[in-house]
């Protein structure tokens, strides 16, 4: 039987299997369910102090009083539960995504599924650079070379020889063996392409076997949620402590130590800004899957802060920047330049043997485009799928960075050998051992079809007798120079436009290729890229100084004929120079330069496992577009996020202040706790929802990237929410103040109440319309809260009872109006101050 007979499993016949073995994964990672988030929630310090204030008012009688409390901790309770599975679904939407894939062939035809669902029997494809997904026997392809560190602890490698299409033994195959056939879920593929079948999947795998344990390990914060959960542990000690004191304070002053405590409880529920963690878990998880939304898969949750800081693009040209959607569209053979799109290629004249050579030195299952197509225009010439009646080379010598080749032997009917070669011009000419006259004359051509945008592969062939064993390097053969093949790739439709908006906001996007300089120049032209400054050649990066290739990085935007362990030097003189930079990879080699980037994103379509791995970003469609559309989200996402701390620290400020403030002087109190636990209500919902969904400003992506080092959340975010809050607390402590010297107590209360409520929802309206839209669709989720809010006041206001726990009366209408004007004023006078200074002085104008 040989292997090009095998159809694999029918799909029916796989859909049960599939249900007999299970999925091909590790049992799951205890998942946060309802009850595990509510028992979180009620570990943290604000709803411990909430449950001690409600115990302690209903020992001392106040059951109404204790009754609400309960409510509003029961309430707050619900919100966080519902924003934390929100962002537990959005974390599992990510994981789906990011679910890697298996190339299988089914029914006779080569198909991508997702690896779980791999079933014993399946036909899997494997190649360069994948992990391998599932347990499987070897039958077929080139000699493998493995890498089962993941497995064994062993750094060295293991080479895996196919075993033909037969069954593989009975016995229980280990890890670590060396010229078999076994393959081992998890370990990786380095050198090599072939064909195994699957033999055991999920847990019953060598990797399943071991690895159980990996279901309960814990994902660990990132540095952005340690940097605010150390935040919130220095306020909340720092806010237990004044708490301490208020209650002596209040207890040797007024001698009232029962008040005190209640003081001193209402001050602590006010200053711990418990938001803090919530808000960035939920903007973490749903911006991770807005981002997926666009095509980028957030590997790394830390990974959204830094990206919308990026200075420098470094992308690949084929599939990036171009569909990677190759054509043949010249051959170059014996003198004659041929365009396919004019004329038939005849099987008999030099094109049609060209072609044909070139197909016998691609991949019988091919991968790369370039690949696919020479196979497609050489089966449309005839000859078979490469000429040769089918079935397996004898011999595959693969490509190598000293040589930019790839050669493959057959064997012919007749006992004769032919090896053909195709790769770099430079390496071809290498092998055929050309003069330097010719070399100058072809050389021409190549520079003629890359300046027309071509990539150009040259081909050769040489005579190798099957009786005699082949030589370990292929340059001991006789080849004869066939010709040149040109391909076209275009370019993807929103590349020219994604330029643009990158250059727009101070991106400097650097293409990097191993193509011809030429055609490089003229693809980097056509998608608008700077090429005045010329082509940074591979040869001249091995060369330069750190320094100096730092300074030519500063103009040039066009790397050609680079290798790709260049690509770390790149990314090294950039990361030197003071850049922020995001790298593009697909390959094994690609990974040192994406792990050393501050942003590495690797190809979720080309890209191999082990880019994958060592990226921060996968891209789903592989287009320089989604890259442009996910900087525009994290910068969004970061100027979100920063209006939330920011919103969250300012409305603190008051709410502490009218705390404390009548009691260092003397006056009735104005806050109690369940007017905190109403503020409390209305903060969570708002910072959380509104502004996560604030839309990006109309200016965000004409503006310079961010500082290195300029904090998320550092002093001028710190003094801007400090003046935010201090002119809400003075204008409503001056109103409580104010009506205390002509209103009963309950009426200077409760309109200072609405003052503070109103200006709360003031302040997240100015704070969160970055885009100056205040009526937009996205904001109904504000709306609808302030009208709840508004409800709940009225309500508060209407009923005896109520109002009684509140201790409040209705103001009349001269309080009220003061009350109102007050909100407004302390609420949006920053805001109002922001549009003034961007009116005079538009280029000093905050970004929030």
């Amino acid at each position: 039987m040989t292997l090009d007979s095998l159809r694999g499993l029918d799909e029916a016949e796989a859909a049960r299997r599939l249900i007999d073995a299970g999925p091909n994964a590790l049992p799951p990672a205890r998942r946060r369910g309802v009850l595990r988030i509510v028992g979180e929630t009620l570990r943290e310090p604000m709803f411990l102090l909430l449950i001690g204030a409600a115990l302690l008012y209903l020992v001392l009688g106040d059951l109404g009083e204790g009754l609400f409390l309960v409510a509003g901790a029961l309430a707050s309770i619900g919100l966080v539960v519902a924003q934390e599975s929100r962002s537990e679904r959005a974390l599992q939407a990510l994981q789906a995504l990011g679910q890697p894939l298996a190339r299988v062939t089914r029914e006779g035809r080569e198909r991508t599924i997702p690896a779980r669902d791999l079933v014993p029997g399946d036909l899997l494809l494997i190649g360069e650079g994948d992990r391998v997904p599932a347990d499987a026997w070897l039958i077929g392809g080139d000699v493998l070379t493995v890498d089962e560190a993941a497995l064994t602890g062993e750094s060295a490698t293991v080479s895996k020889t196919p075993a033909g299409a037969g069954s593989p033994p009975g016995d229980d195959p280990v890890p670590g063996g060396a010229t078999t056939a076994w393959l081992f879920s998890g370990t990786l593929v380095v050198r090599g392409q072939g064909v195994a079948r699957v033999t055991r999947t999920g847990a019953r795998s060598a990797l399943g076997q071991i690895g159980a344990s990996l279901a309960g390990i814990v994902q660990t914060p990132t540095p952005l949620q340690q940097t605010a959960g150390r935040l919130v542990g220095l306020l909340g000690g720092f806010a237990l402590g004044f708490c301490l004191l208020v209650v002596v304070t209040y207890g040797l002053v007024r001698g009232d130590w029962i008040d005190g405590i209640l003081a001193g409880i209402t001050l602590a529920i006010a200053l711990i800004p418990e938001e803090f963690p919530m808000v960035l878990t939920v903007f973490i998880a749903l911006g991770g899957w807005r981002l997926a939304r666009h095509q980028v898969l957030a590997r790394r949750g830390a990974v959204i802060e830094t990206l919308g800081g990026a200075t420098v693009l470094c992308v690949d040209k084929t599939g990036t920047l171009t569909e990677n959607r190759m054509r043949v569209a010249r051959l170059w053979a014996a003198g004659v330049d041929t365009v396919i799109s004019t004329g038939p290629v005849l099987a008999g004249d030099p094109a049609g043997n060209l072609i044909r050579l070139a197909a016998l030195a691609s991949a019988v299952r091919p991968v790369d485009p370039m690949d696919r197509a020479v196979r497609a225009l050489a089966d449309h010439v005839g000859g078979g799928p490469a000429g040769s009646g089918g079935g397996e080379p004898d011999r595959v010598w693969p490509l190598r960075p000293d040589r930019m080749a790839v050669i493959q032997l057959w064997s012919g009917a007749d006992g004769a050998g032919l090896a053909a070669a195709k790769g770099a011009p430079e390496a071809i000419f290498a092998l055929c051992r050309l003069e330097a006259g010719a070399i100058t004359a072809l050389q021409a051509v190549v520079e003629h079809y890359a300046a027309d945008g071509l990539r150009v592969l040259a081909v050769a062939s040489a005579p190798a007798p099957v009786a005699v064993p082949a030589p370990d390097e292929p340059g001991g053969l006789d080849f004869t120079f066939a010709g040149l093949v040109g391909f076209v790739d275009p370019l993807r439709p929103g590349v020219p436009a994604a330029l643009a908006e990158a250059r727009a906001a101070g991106i400097a996007v650097l293409m990097i290729t191993g193509d011809h300089p030429a055609t490089a120049l003229a693809t980097a032209e056509a998608a608008g890229l700077d090429t005045t400054a010329g082509a940074l050649l591979g040869s001249e990066v091995a060369t330069l100084s750190s320094g100096a290739l730092a300074a030519r990085l500063r103009t040039v935007r066009v790397c050609a004929r680079i290798q790709p362990a260049q690509k770390l030097r790149i990314v090294e003189a950039l990361r030197a120079d003071g850049q922020v930079v995001a790298m593009t990879g697909d390959g094994v080699n690609d990974a040192p330069a994406l792990e050393a980037a501050h942003i590495g994103i690797a190809m979720g379509l080309k890209g191999t496992d082990v880019a994958r791995e060592a990226a921060d970003l996968v891209l789903l469609d592989d287009s320089f577009a989604s890259i442009v559309g996910g900087i525009r989200l994290g910068r969004r996402i970061f100027a979100n996020l920063r209006r939330a701390l920011t919103y969250i620290t300012a409305i603190h400020v008051p709410i502490a202040g009218l705390a404390l403030g009548p009691i260092l002087f003397g006056l009735p109190p104005l806050l109690f706790p369940m007017h905190v636990v109403l503020m409390e209500l209305a903060i969570d919902p708002l910072c959380a929802l509104v502004f996560e969904a604030e839309p990006d400003d109309a200016a965000a992506m004409r503006q310079p990237p961010r500082r290195r080092d300029e904090p998320l959340f550092g002093p001028a975010q710190i003094g801007r929410a400090a003046l935010q809050g201090l002119g809400v607390l003075v204008g409503v402590l001056g109103l409580y103040v104010w009506a205390l010297g002509g209103w009963p107590e309950a009426m200077a209360r409760g309109a200072a109440f609405v003052a503070l409520v109103i200006g709360n929802l003031g302040l997240a309206l100015a704070d969160s319309a970055g885009s100056g839209r205040l009526f937009a669709p996205y904001r109904r989720a504000y709306w609808l809260i302030a009208t709840a809010i508004v409800a709940v006041l009225v309500g508060v206001f209407s009923v005896p009872a109520f109002a009684a726990v509140f201790g409040v009366a209705r103001p009349d209408a001269t309080l009220l109006v003061a009350a109102l004007a007050t909100a407004v004023i302390a609420g949006g006078w920053m805001s109002l101050a922001d549009r003034v200074k961007r009116w005079l002085f538009p280029a000093s104008a905050p970004t929030a």
